[in-house]
């Protein structure tokens, strides 16, 4: 028997609040469920829905430390979105100013990927259904 059921949410803490935000919702089209502000801990918490599911949690901090992303750190590596055309995914991203890296193949699966930084240079990636 499977303890787990799926993944719940995922929670990323970015060190320029509005600018990732703007990111998430704007470029990314990602819907905000809710929004509070936590005075005590002098933080935002952005819930986000990706196609209408819950999914993540943008997060800022007072001066957040920064995470080593490359080459290769230890911990989470990326977060992938599915996307059913990656052609269409990628020239939207290019027309909201983002530059994704060439569209490569995974060669066990054959579909196609590509690679993306959020503000923070958090690796996303597009991976086609």
């Amino acid at each position: 028997m499977a303890l787990l059921n799926a993944v719940h949410h995922i929670a990323i803490i970015s060190s320029d609040y509005q600018r990732a935000k703007q990111f998430y919702t704007e470029v990314l089209g990602l819907t905000i469920i809710q929004e509070f502000y936590r005075a005590e801990r002098q933080s935002y918490k952005l819930d986000l829905a990706v196609n209408g599911q819950y999914q993540i949690e943008l997060f800022s901090f007072p001066d957040p430390p920064r995470r080593p992303s490359r080459p290769e750190a230890t911990g989470l590596r990326h977060l992938a979105f599915a996307v059913t055309d990656i052609d269409e995914a990628v020239a939207d991203l290019r027309a909201k100013g983002v530059e994704p890296e060439p569209i490569r193949i995974d060669e066990l699966t054959g579909k196609r990927f590509t690679f993306f930084a959020d503000p923070d240079g958090l690796p996303l990636e597009l991976y086609s259904l």
